[in-house]
């Protein structure tokens, strides 16, 4: 081990210990208190950039199309999710139509829109405006990262609402199943000393996380 090697403090002891070298796919522990300090993961950068793109692709088809559709008297009426939540607002369930709203979509939007701004430039070999506040906020808002769980529960609320029609199912309920693997899987392959990795490459100095 290095003397020069980068200071690196354990989260949960704040053991205080210089970072070591890793093969592909392996993580390093505390040796106080057994806590992974990081891992060495494999693409992180590409992997998350592609799962946030694909995310973001499918969020637009999954706001855009209907999220099921309501069969009354014969007649077959598509509804979107905004049309979900006008809806719940005009039956006076405001507190409903604004978890809706914020769950399903400001956060998943915010999500992935942060997450392409913050890798794409850095695969073209740039830094992106104001990176240093992002991943605070970013690490800040780790505690939420099971908001598509949420959202999940949030749809099935909202068919649970039309039980007196019969409810068929829409492309966006679906785009948004895919939508939730989609994003687990972009927060799964996220590394912020990955990010910190990148960060160094095009600064071409060192920069502590």
């Amino acid at each position: 081990m290095s003397e020069h090697a980068p200071l690196i403090a354990c989260h949960d002891c704040d053991l205080l210990q210089r970072e070591i070298p890793l093969n592909p796919g392996c993580a390093a522990t505390c040796p106080r208190c057994g806590a992974v300090l990081y891992r060495n993961a494999t693409d992180s950068v590409n992997r998350t950039l592609a799962y946030s793109v694909g995310a973001a692709l499918v969020f637009l088809i999954a706001n855009w199309f209907p999220i099921f559709g309501i069969e009354a008297q014969g007649t077959l009426k598509g509804i979107t999710l905004l049309d979900a939540v006008r809806s719940l607002w005009d039956q006076e369930m405001q507190l409903v139509s604004t978890v809706v709203f914020i769950t399903a979509i400001v956060i998943p939007a915010l999500e992935i829109l942060s997450l392409v701004y913050l890798l794409l430039p850095l695969q073209l070999g740039m830094l992106p405006s104001g990176y240093n506040q992002l991943l605070r906020l970013m690490r800040l808002a780790e505690p939420w990262g099971m908001v598509e769980v949420f959202m999940l529960g949030i749809l099935v609320s909202l068919v649970k609402l039309t039980g007196n029609f019969r409810v068929v199912p829409g492309v966006a309920l679906w785009s948004f199943a895919v939508l939730t693997l989609l994003i687990a899987a972009a927060a799964a392959s996220f590394s912020t000393r990955d990010v910190w990795c990148c960060v160094d490459r095009i600064t071409g100095r060192k920069v502590a996380p």
